[in-house]
Formats: structure tokens, sequence, C-alpha cells
């Protein structure tokens, strides 16, 4: 990717490590498709109300960061002992967490989730975590190919994110207007993979 240095506008150079705005928010989209279809399957076998819908959204924006912080911490971490594959680490993680989203997407038929009555904050964490373990593996990856400074902005993204996505969740269910989980997971799945293939030839061509 290109990153055109603050202190030299004349100079263009390229450094694997820089996240651009258009991969953080690709992986941002992805990892939120689980959000959204939890949040209007809730939403609407539910009926919460927007107020509890907001901190529904902005619970499932905590998970959502927190888990990819803590993974990137671990993959940062572990960078230093792992650095001549760290870039295969990496890959290796978004294909699997990529590739599990298509074959989820495949498998979906289109079952309806069972009845809820009450969603009380403490379910909402519980369905947050549940939502966010893919992300966990992703942000060990992150760890592994970008500066902490990269994912800290892209962990915000991602949370931010998310909150947004939650809401359109939670008007969608309230409405009774379905998701289209199928191809949202299969689509989000590619995305991934797309981007695990983009950090290994990054890799193979430049070194």
């Amino acid at each position: 990717m290109l990153f055109l240095h603050p202190f030299n506008t004349g100079t263009v150079e390229y450094n694997p490590l820089i996240m651009t705005i258009v991969e953080a928010l690709l992986l941002s989209l992805s990892l939120c498709v689980d959000s959204l279809v939890v949040s209007a399957t809730t939403a609407f076998h539910s009926k919460v109300s927007y107020r509890r819908g907001i901190l529904m959204a902005l619970i499932f924006g905590l998970c959502q960061g927190l888990f990819p912080l803590l993974g990137a911490l671990i993959g940062d971490v572990a960078r230093s002992f792992i650095e001549a594959v760290d870039h295969w680490v990496a890959f290796g993680l978004l294909l699997f967490v990529g590739g599990k989203m298509i074959v989820d997407g495949l498998r979906n038929k289109g079952e309806e989730a069972p009845q809820r009555t009450v969603v009380n904050p403490g379910t909402m964490v519980l369905l947050g975590i549940a939502t966010s373990i893919d992300a966990f593996a992703v942000g060990i990856g992150m760890g592994l190919e970008h500066t902490m400074s990269d994912v800290l902005w892209a962990v915000g993204m991602i949370g931010g994110t998310t909150v947004i996505v939650s809401l359109v969740g939670v008007y969608l269910g309230r409405r009774n207007i379905p998701v289209p989980e199928r191809t949202a997971t299969i689509l989000a799945g590619v995305v991934l993979i797309g981007l695990g293939v983009k950090i290994l030839l990054e890799h193979l061509v430049l070194n």
C-alpha cells in the first residue's frame, strides 16, 4: 500500500505495516456481520425498545473493539519470536476465519432463531462476546502485521462501525425487515480471505 510521508510531500514510499483506511473499513464491516444479524434477530424476536437497542449496540461495539485489541497485544508480543513467518500466520488466521464464515453462510438455511422475551444487559454481554470471538483471532494477525498505533485506530473504527451497524440491525429487526444473513456472511468471509492474500503477497513480492 502507498504511504505519503507527512514531512516529505514529494516522496511516496511503500510500507506494509501501514493499514489504510479502506483496509480498516473492509475489516470492520466484515467483522461486524454477526453483530448485524444478532441485533436484527434479537430486536425482531424480543421487540426490544430503541433505548435497549442502543445499549445493545454499544455493548456489541465495545466487545468487537476489545477482542481484536487483546488479540493484537498477543500478536505484537509474539511478532519478535515468529518474525520470519508472521505473514504466514496472519494469512492463516484470516483464511481460517474467512473460510469459517463462508462455510457458515453456505450452511445457513435461514432457520428462525428461538423466541426470546427478555434481553437484559447480561444477555447482551454474552451475545457481544459470542459475536467477537472471530475478531480476537483476526486481532492476533493485526498485531503480527501492523504497529500498535495502527491497531489502535483500526480497533476504534471496528468498534464504531459495529455500533452503527448494530443500530441498523435493531432498526431492521423492529421493522421486521429481513437481513440477508447468508449473502453478508459469505461476502465477509471472502473479504477477510482477500485481506489475508494481500498480506501474504506483499511479503512474498517485497521480500
